[in-house]
């Protein structure tokens, strides 16, 4: 090597054990061969080979080389026997990949180096030494912090996960020491992983202390005698030898004897034919096309290589410790059943590779074949109670329903399915039977060509008797997907699940954002299976039937494979749970909201019909009226509904500003594009907002409310969505209750036809500006802190910071400026934006929002913060640790950075005020039955709570109900901002909020 070459060294222990914790498990179609770590391994060097000057790396290299550890035993263990003694053996899945990936590095064209006796980080060490000494630079891929010891100003690290090189100054932020002094500091802290023992009780902070202190490890021992602190000073002086040994371990070797001399590093161009034969190999259908356009090489032409592949225990190699550094659990935080605990544990995770956590079970419950042919149909009673028997035995059982409809309130149960993992039976591991129960199924096709009930089905009242058995043992853990429809059909047959875990809720949790939750998305994003269609099974359009029709055989194959794939699911996602360190946020604010939603939806509420009926027509004379106003504006008449119509009339023959067409070269009409013309001062787009506005009022609300009253309880039900927002916000549907506008005259009218029933009130708690709140705690910001604290109007003190204008006394219009800015600013909001709601000049409103964050200087800190680390780990926090994904923050196409840029400052706001009344929503039941009381929590609707009350119980109620609210976020969370909650009782929720 010569000055000006650069040279790259490739940590390939730490590459494969990043890959194989990264991509989820993948196995080769052809033969079942794991090969996740392969995928990822492959793809990364591509990456890192082809884009390199596009990184934060910023340089192509001229030399390269993958290091790989040999074996266990290095020259370590014979100065400390017990190094790395605390390790266990890798993932059996992973064993076989090691050789392939050292087989994938040669197709790569790259030297492939390992040196028995000596570790990867000592072949780096001296390769490092060497190419400094020859003045060439060197860049290490890796985050280790074992390599941090070799930084120079012509050496530095890169992670190639966050794009994030590490040079001096970085390894300063991260130890508080520079690289020369990584040596003496893990020294003296040690190292869990290899069990490098280190100086008991001594951390990073300490180490570093005493680094600046007294300069290096050998100054420390020897002037021991003079710290302060007794017992630090006895803790030193009586392990001074482990240390000295711990720097000796922690060293590494740049005097490595190479096999491989340095100068044949030099990288050589790409064998195409050679790569897309071993990627082909592999069946990694998209990197193969993607090497084949790159060296333009024919891949149709080019056979698969034969690549060996060993299974047995000498396949580890002598290899790969790094992939056996994490413990295979944690402690569990409770009691577990058995067969939950050996799968994963229901504890925080804390180690360095937390994914590691059972990461070897859940592999094999994500890979093994999914068989029809194993299923059962159970259809009498010795059977069914010798399958409860045996999910009692194992603790744990998946479970699910099929049903008649997706009401849960109305539908009726056709039959239910259970699948059993044997533990200790099967050496894989993997589930290996499941069944359904049929109860209702009927011959014939449909109701009109007749059909009676089919035989052979166990009768669905001593069915449920057995199974409420099994389902109310809190022992035994159920395991289902979208939890609360199971949930609320059972309770209305008189059985309470207790003891379960939601596989679409912990999705949730660990990826939102990343992708939809629904079963079948996951089973083919986790165990790469496309589960049956129930479209399959029941048909789809007019000749389609409900589920009780369906053939049992058929039936049998698609309940029992759902129940099958949500077991499979349970062992993937809740290790994944464990290692993301996200348990808490699953067990504290998504599991036990799963009944209390049950219960809402069970619950329902009344509603007037003749007041919807009066306002249905109202709405219609309202619409009628201002189409008039529409046609004399236009001077012509048309189908205001009509978005081809509406687009003609505005820019083709008024020719009105900012048109622009869709793909189907229609004028866009959206509310946006019409809300922006009519903050221009242009009345047609108005008055044509103001007719969608009455129209959609009309027929969601008022003429389609009276369709969704249950015909038993007469009541309305809607469903909540635990899943569906990105935020931690729950949605209705069935009616959607969340987006009755409460600002307009027309919105509160219609929520005055929801009632309270004869002798009961509703009582509306709602929280205070919780978003406004929640931001002066985030962002720290002392002037909105000190006025909440104080109990100040915020918005008239936000316009007396802004504008100089005294409180006592503000006009309104100064006071509404201020309070857009506000409440605008939490949703990233545009000059452009604000200018339209004010009915302003854009430049008038740039001031308005550059003066806010002069005065506010907190709020602009918090919203960079909160960018960059969105940029850097692809999601945000809420003050629960609950994660919102935003992947397209680091997009190449403006507007879709700019959105997920915007989305990304407000999910924290947005999500922990979601965070905290679903906390409020868990406690307030339990608060209310231990005081006594009658009332019932209705319904959830953002910031707000509805109960129906006794008209007795009002008074003691409405304390009880503001207490648990205004305290939701204790004990876990000490806010520095006091919420506040408003309440009243009203015999309709328009008068009650």
């Amino acid at each position: 090597m010569k000055n000006g070459d650069h040279l790259f060294l490739v940590d390939g222990s730490g590459f494969i054990f990043r890959a194989f914790h990264a991509i989820p498990p993948l196995n080769r179609k052809s033969d079942g061969l794991p090969v996740n770590a392969v995928s990822g391994f492959c793809n990364m060097l591509w990456k890192l080979l082809t884009d390199a000057r596009d990184t934060s790396v910023g340089v192509t290299p001229t030399h390269f080389a993958v290091i790989f550890d040999y074996s266990s035993k290095t020259f370590r263990n014979e100065l400390y026997d017990l190094y790395k003694a605390n390790r266990s053996a890798p993932p059996e899945d992973l064993i076989p990949q090691f050789g392939l990936i050292r087989h994938a590095t040669r197709a790569f064209n790259l030297p492939c180096i390992e040196k028995e006796g000596f570790e990867a980080d000592d072949l780096i060490a001296t390769y490092t030494r060497l190419a400094e000494k020859a003045g060439a630079s060197v860049t290490i891929i890796s985050s280790d912090k074992d390599l941090m010891q070799l930084v120079t100003p012509n050496v530095s690290m890169y992670d190639s996960m966050k794009d994030k090189q590490i040079s001096i100054p970085e390894v300063i932020e991260k130890w508080g020491v520079p690289p020369e002094k990584m040596i003496d500091l893990q020294a003296m802290t040690g190292d869990s992983t290899d069990n490098v023992p280190g100086i008991p009780g001594i951390g990073p902070k300490t180490a570093a202390q005493l680094l600046e202190e007294y300069g290096d490890l050998d100054t420390l021992l020897a002037r021991a005698g003079e710290i302060k602190q007794a017992k630090r000073r006895e803790n030193i002086i009586a392990n001074a030898d482990l240390a000295r040994l711990s720097r000796q371990l922690v060293t590494l070797r740049t005097d490595t004897p190479l096999d491989v001399p340095l100068e044949e590093l030099h990288l050589e161009p790409q064998d195409g034919p050679r790569l897309v034969a071993f990627l082909k190999a592999m069946e990694f259908t998209t990197l193969t096309r993607r090497v084949a356009a790159a060296t333009d090489t024919d891949a149709d032409v080019v056979e698969p290589a034969a690549v060996p592949v060993e299974w047995g225990a000498d396949a580890r190699g002598p290899d790969l410790d790094k992939a056996a550094a994490a413990p295979a659990s944690s402690s569990a935080g409770e009691a577990a059943p058995a067969a939950v605990s050996q799968v994963a544990s229901t504890g925080e995770a804390t180690d360095a590779t937390p994914e590691a956590l059972a990461q070897s079970r859940a592999a094999l419950f994500a890979s093994a074949t999914i068989d029809h042919s194993r299923y059962v149909a159970i259809r009498d009673l010795p059977t069914l109670d010798a399958w409860i028997a045996d999910a009692k035995d194992a603790g744990l059982v998946a479970f699910d329903t099929e049903t008649t409809s997706l009401d849960a309130m109305q539908a009726e149960l056709v039959g239910f399915s259970l699948a059993l993992a044997d533990y200790g039976k099967d050496p894989s591991g993997t589930v290996i039977r499941a069944a359904y129960v049929p109860l209702i199924h009927k011959t014939g096709v449909g109701d009109l060509l007749g059909g009676g009930h089919a035989e052979n089905q166990i009768p669905v009242r001593e069915a449920l008797s057995r199974l409420k058995v099994l389902l109310e043992d809190p022992s035994v853990l159920k395991v289902a997907q979208n939890l609360k429809y199971d949930y609320l059909l059972m309770k209305r047959h008189g059985i309470t699940v207790q003891g379960f875990d939601d596989t679409m809720l912990m999705s949730y949790v660990v990826d939102a954002g990343n992708g939809t939750h629904g079963m079948d998305a996951l089973s083919e994003r986790w165990l790469g299976h496309k589960p049956l269609a129930y479209k399959d099974m029941t048909g789809s359009g007019k000749s389609s039937v409900t589920f009780d029709y369906v053939d049992i055989d058929r039936a049998t194959a698609y309940a029992a494979e759902d129940a099958e794939v949500t077991l499979r699911l349970w062992h993937v996602l809740k290790p994944r749970l464990v290692a993301k360190g996200l348990v808490r946020v699953y067990e504290r604010l998504e599991r036990p909201l799963v009944p209390v939603l049950a219960h809402m939806e069970e619950r329902g509420i009344t509603i007037d019909r003749q007041i919807l009926s009066r306002l249905s027509g109202e709405l219609a004379q309202g619409a009628a009226a201002l189409e008039d106003e529409i046609y004399k504006l236009a001077g012509e008449t048309f189908t205001v509904g009509s978005p081809k119509q509406l687009g003609d009339i505005l820019f083709g023959k008024m020719g009105l500003p900012g048109g622009s067409k869709t793909k189907t070269g229609q004028w866009s009409t959206s509310a946006q594009v019409l809300e922006d013309l009519a903050a221009e001062g242009h009345e047609l787009p108005r008055k044509i907002v103001d007719w969608r506005q009455m129209t959609k009022l009309k027929s969601t609300y008022t003429d389609a409310l009276p369709g969704f009253v249950h015909p038993e309880t007469k009541r309305v039900h809607t469903s909540y969505a635990l899943a569906a927002t990105t935020t931690g916000r729950l949605s209705s549907s069935d009616p959607n209750l969340q987006n009755i506008p409460v600002r307009t005259a027309e919105g509160r009218k219609i929520r005055t036809a929801f009632i309270a029933t004869s002798g009961h009130k509703l009582v509306s708690a709602d929280y205070s500006q919780i978003e406004l709140r929640v931001l002066a705690h985030v962002a720290d910001i002392p002037q909105l802190r000190q006025a909440f604290a104080d109990g100040v109007d915020i918005h008239a003190m936000t316009a007396s910071e802004m504008f100089g204008v005294p409180v006592a006394g503000m006009p309104s219009e100064i006071r509404r400026r201020a309070k857009a800015i506000n409440f605008g600013i939490i949703y990233g909001i545009s000059a452009f934006g604000l200018a339209n709601q004010l009915s302003i000049e854009r430049s008038e409103a740039s001031d308005y929002i550059k003066k806010y964050f002069e005065r506010f200087p907190g709020i602009r800190d918090y919203m960079e913060n909160t960018k960059a680390f969105a940029r850097e780990h692809g999601y945000v926090e809420t003050i629960f640790g609950r994660r919102a994904h935003y992947p397209d923050i680091r997009s190449s196409i403006p507007s879709h950075r700019a959105f997920n840029e915007r989305a990304s400052i407000n999910a924290p706001i947005q999500g922990s005020a979601a965070d905290i009344i679903r906390r409020a929503m868990v406690k307030i039941e339990p608060a209310l039955s231990e005081a006594k009381l009658s009332a019932r929590m209705l319904l959830q609707v953002h910031d707000e709570l509805i109960f129906e009350v006794e008209d007795a119980d009002v008074e003691r109620t409405i304390p009880i109900v503001v207490s648990v609210m205004e305290n939701a976020a204790m004990p876990a969370l000490d806010m520095r901002v006091p919420l506040k909650v408003d309440a009243r009782a009203a015999m309709n929720w328009d008068e009650a909020h």
